[in-house]
């Protein structure tokens, strides 16, 4: 037992640990870069043997079937035909074999490939590497459409040509700002809860119970700090629901959770606790705390003629419990252009 060694040894045998769990985690990159990359050879190699050929349609039923069954033979796993077409998707999702990145394993370029729109599918490929998203996130935040609801998101806080434009950069950094890493709607699928008869209490202990998945779906750089974190006054204490530190933005974020559309009196709320916190606890280091109400449903003339408007410290989103389909998204995303057009025609007072 390592309690029973001398300090020495114990330094040394720390040392050893140390020197052995880098090797293998190297051993593991190295093994997981040739496999990517020999699978990616073999895709090419199918492309290209079925672009020769004139019958494609039996290219897959014949060729793949009497080829898989001879790779399995000699090697083993992992040559079934349907793998066998994944390989083939991979390279035609990624033809170029110098943007096929080694950060990445196997199974997430299988979910990769899937992904029919190049963009967004290049944009979940440099997020899993800025953001160490394992396959199993990778997958999720794919099935969540994060991609599409921050095209969404982005529709609301700015003009259309620069989401356009963003969305065609696809993989570009996104700007330190807060408004670039809140989003609307959240999806809390992942919570398994009924919509009907929630209480606020029940959906902030099944956030806490779900922390990871939360913090993945809040996104880039945000750790929890507290639940119910209470604010001393002269006049009495008050409690946040849930506060987290962003280290990216340098900068706290309080989150209010409302179980109705969003209100007047939930901004004014928010302000006040914004407020309190930059006065009590806001460090001089810190950015600016950012304060974010989730509600069932947004109210749009609310957050025009409140503080809300314009507001570089105070947000509003909606929060699903269910993930809506793709062209639920596209149509509210639809609906917002349109509302930017109407808006942008007005004449000026």
């Amino acid at each position: 037992m390592s309690d029973d060694l001398p300090q020495t040894a114990n330094v040394l045998l720390s040392n050893i640990r140390e020197l052995l769990t880098q090797g293998r985690k190297q051993a593991v990159q190295a093994v997981n870069s040739a496999m990517v990359q020999t699978y990616w050879e073999i895709g090419r190699l199918i492309v290209e043997d079925e672009q020769q050929g004139q019958a494609r349609a039996e290219y897959g039923k014949a060729v793949l079937k009497s080829l898989s069954q001879a790779l399995t033979k000699e090697f083993g796993k992992g040559f079934d035909v349907r793998n066998l077409r994944n390989m083939r998707s991979f390279y035609l999702a990624f033809p170029i074999r110098n943007a096929v990145r080694t950060e990445l394993s196997w199974t997430h370029y299988r979910t990769l490939s899937r992904i029919e729109n190049s963009q967004a599918r290049d944009w979940y490929m440099q997020e899993a590497i800025d953001q160490a998203w394992s396959a199993r996130a990778l997958e999720r935040q794919i099935g969540a459409l994060y991609y599409e609801r921050l095209l969404s998101t982005q529709a609301r806080q700015q003009d259309i040509q620069p989401v356009l434009a963003e969305g065609q950069q696809k993989t570009a950094e996104l700007a330190l700002t807060a408004k670039d890493y809140l989003r609307d709607p959240y999806i809390f699928d992942f919570l398994g809860l009924p919509g009907a008869s929630l209480q606020e209490c029940e959906l902030e202990q099944a956030l806490i119970n779900n922390l990871q998945q939360f913090l993945l779906e809040l996104g880039k750089g945000f750790a929890f700090v507290e639940r119910q974190q209470r604010i001393n006054t002269d006049d009495g204490d008050y409690y946040i629901d849930l506060v987290f530190y962003n280290f990216h933005l340098k900068c706290f974020l309080l989150i209010d959770l409302k179980m109705h559309k969003l209100t007047h009196q939930d901004i004014g709320q928010m302000d006040m606790y914004v407020r309190m916190y930059e006065e009590k606890k806001r460090r001089s280091d810190d950015n600016p705390t950012i304060g974010l109400i989730l509600c069932t449903e947004n109210n749009h003339t609310v957050a025009k003629y409140s503080v809300l408007n314009g507001s570089e410290q105070l947000f509003a989103s909606k929060y699903m419990l269910e993930l809506p389909s793709e062209e639920e998204l596209r149509i509210q995303l639809e609906k917002e252009r349109q509302h930017l057009s109407e808006q942008q025609g007005k004449p000026q007072c």
